[in-house]
């Protein structure tokens, strides 16, 4: 597994991540781990970002994985995670290979209920094409950080 990227421009010398942004890419292996990685990933950046609130972060993710989840069942090729904090906004995108757009579920769908759960945990999600291929984005307010300094 790769290690994540991270980015830090213009935080007009903020010493916490609640103004300016804050960026993270993480190429994650395509097996069926990836989910995995991806969660571990993830806490760990934003743990550093001081972003641990416990709650939070279960939904959070949650949204991660379930995203990750999709990219490796119906996507195809490299598997990425990018988060983007902007204020008081978290921007989860997973980029995959294939530029077929997820469909919404019906009620009578017996599965494929990933997206339902990112739509209620999420202030917005969406798809983006690009090349070959896609990425599909949530966003979440970001709780208040319970750090200790």
């Amino acid at each position: 597994m790769a290690a994540p990227v991270f980015a830090a421009p213009e935080t007009s010398g903020a010493s916490t991540p609640s103004r300016g942004w804050l960026t993270a890419y993480l190429d994650l292996p395509v097996t069926l781990h990836a989910p995995a990685h991806a969660r571990r990933a993830v806490r760990a950046v934003l743990d550093g970002w001081c972003l641990n609130d416990q709650n939070w972060l279960r939904e959070v993710l949650l949204v991660v994985s379930e995203l990750v989840t999709n990219a490796l069942r119906h996507g195809t090729g490299d598997i990425a995670v990018e988060l983007h904090l902007r204020d008081d906004v978290l921007t989860i995108g997973a980029y995959d290979g294939s530029p077929q757009v997820p469909r919404p579920r019906t009620p009578d769908d017996t599965g494929g209920w990933g997206l339902a759960i990112v739509e209620s945990l999420t202030l917005a999600w969406g798809v983006d094409t690009h090349g070959d291929g896609k990425r599909v984005w949530a966003q979440m307010r970001r709780y208040p950080s319970r750090s200790l300094t």
